[in-house]
This record gives structure tokens, sequence and C-alpha cells, in this order.
């Protein structure tokens, strides 16, 4: 396993670009001086002037958070970590498998199938340094709707935001092809093994915790739990990668096209059927109490027939969809 080894030593970038200034301006003089009288000192000023500019190739800068692979020849030197104008050895080179990999904030997901959104930073040299530098920043890798099968095979469209960050520059470099995609593709695999353990919604008989006993555990109810459990999942693929999974968000969830329609209808009578419950228990709650004033304040006695009728029109009247419309007896019943 690759051990990150940070430079602090080599901070001396602005005297190593002064002392090669300053002996550009000495090699002038001396070929403009020594031209004719020292015909060797012009030969070793022109020779220090065609040169002497491969020095400055070891001048390194760093803003706050980005860091710095250095190979030599294949070797792994060392990580430049901290801010600040370095120098090192003008032959070390800047490694990132990674850099020409760009994972944007949605485009990375298409069709349920992941794909990174590669760009050749090919502008200009400058461009192509700057992207050699690793970034020590929390970014958000926020993958497009995939189609999963919950635990009871309904097929869901579900979408994630990942926090992530390097934290160990060597391991991210060495130890994966590109720490980009693998983090993608792990991010997907991840979302998959959770998701298939949990319903939609509740169900009865589904263990979601792995105990042996039914609980209420659902995607769309439990959605910190499964944010959770997807975010611990993927750290534990990515730790030997060298990056560290900060938050992992549920940003869509929903039935997929083919069966919403059907999952609506499904819900829709649910929330009938449990409205249609509480009005009939508040019904029967109601009658009940008319019954017990009627009897406690003797305003009327009624038979047995008498109560069954007077029953019958109050549920109708509490239970129905429409108003009632009144009707004056003034007759008898019998």
């Amino acid at each position: 396993m690759m051990e990150e080894k940070v430079l602090r030593n080599k901070k001396n970038g602005m005297l190593v670009l002064f002392l090669v200034l300053i002996s550009y301006i000495v090699a002038v003089i001396a070929l403009v001086v020594c031209l004719e009288e020292l015909p060797a000192v012009s030969v070793i000023a022109i020779i220090w002037l065609c040169i002497g500019w491969f020095f400055l190739l070891g001048l390194k800068v760093l803003k706050p958070q980005e860091a710095l692979v250095l190979t030599l020849f294949g070797n792994y030197k060392g990580t430049l970590k901290e801010e600040g104008f370095y120098y090192v050895n003008p032959f070390c080179s800047a490694v990132n498998p990674a850099a020409k990999t760009h994972l944007s904030q949605s485009g990375d997901v298409d069709g349920g199938i992941t794909k990174l959104a590669v760009k050749n930073a090919n502008n200009n040299a400058a461009a192509e340094a700057v992207s050699k530098k690793i970034s020590m920043k929390i970014m958000t890798l926020s993958n497009n709707r995939q189609k999963i099968n919950d635990c009871l095979g309904n097929p869901v469209e579900i979408g994630i935001a990942v926090m992530w960050r390097v934290t160990d520059t060597a391991k991210a470099v060495f130890e994966v092809d590109n720490y980009k995609e693998y983090l993608s593709l792990q991010c997907d695999s991840a979302l998959r093994n959770i998701v298939r353990i949990y319903p939609y919604d509740i169900s009865p008989n589904v263990d979601t915790t792995g105990d042996g006993q039914a609980d209420e555990g659902s995607l769309r109810g439990s959605s910190e739990i499964v944010a959770s459990r997807i975010r611990d999942e993927i750290q534990s693929k990515v730790k030997d990668a060298g990056l560290e999974i900060i938050e992992a968000r549920i940003t869509y969830l929903a039935y997929a096209p083919e069966i919403a329609a059907v999952m609506l209808q499904r819900q829709q009578a649910s929330a009938i059927i449990d409205a249609r419950k509480m009005i009939v228990d508040g019904a029967v709650g109601m009658v009940e109490m008319a019954l017990e004033r009627l009897n406690e304040n003797n305003i009327v006695e009624l038979d047995e027939e008498r109560k069954a009728a007077m029953v019958s029109n109050l549920l109708v009247v509490l239970c129905g969809n429409h108003d009632a419309q009144p009707i004056v007896n003034s007759g008898s019943l019998y």
C-alpha cells in the first residue's frame, strides 16, 4: 500500500527564481564585456543563457487546498500539499491520472449507465499544468436518476448527491487507475446495493435492517437512514483509494414511469380507504353520543326499531358524500 510523503522543506522557489534571474543578468553583462578579451567566459555565458531556463521548470506554485504528486523517473518522491512557492528537481513530473476527467454536477449518468464527461485540456501548456494539481476541496458528485428495483421488485428512479474529497494523494494516484471514475462507479454500485433492500413505501413483512424482524423502513419514509447507509457503503469501497465521503443525500425519488400511474391509483385508493375508515369511526362515535344524551336527559323514549331508524339516518347523513336533504315528517312512523 502506497504511503503519502508530504514535502515540507521545498518552499524556496522565490530564492531560486531570484538566483536564476541574477545569473542571467550576470551572463548578459559578461557576454558584452568579455566578448573579445575573455572568449572562454563568453562561451560559458552563452551556454548558461541557452540552458539556464531549464532550472525554472522546477518552480511550482500551489494555492490553498491544492496538492501536487511528484515522481522522479517513475519513483514516487512526495507530495506538495501546503500553499506556497516551491522549487523541486526540474526532472520531477507531476502525476494526476484524473487530470482530464471532470465529474460534472449532473451529467455523469445517462440512462442508468455511468458516463464520465472527459474534456481534453489541450488549449495550452499552462492549462495542462494546472490540471495536474489535485484539489483537496470538498467536491460534489451528482449522478443522474437511475432505475433500480426495490425489495418488492418495483422499479423506482433515484438520484443521489455525494460530497467527497481527497485525503491521501498517494493512494488516490497510485492505488486506482482513475480515482474520479472509480468513485463514480462505486457510487452507482452502492446505490443499487442499498436501494434493493428497501421498499419504496412501508410494506408488511419486510426486514430492512437484517435482524430478522419486520420493520417500517422504506425509501420514502427513511430517507436519512438510507442516505447514511449509502454513504457508509461508498466509504467502505473508496477508503483504499484515499477518498473520504463526507455526506450522501437522495436528490430524487419516484416510481418508474411505467408503473407510476398504477402506483398513484393504489396510493389514492389507500388514502380513500383510510379516510372512509376515519369518517365511519367518527360517525359511529357521534351516534353513540347522541343516543346516550337522549337517554340521559329523557328527551324521548325510543324503542329498538326507532333507534335503528335513527342510527341509519345519522349514518347516512354523516357518511354521505353529499349534503343531506331535510325531509319533514308530520305523521307517525307507524
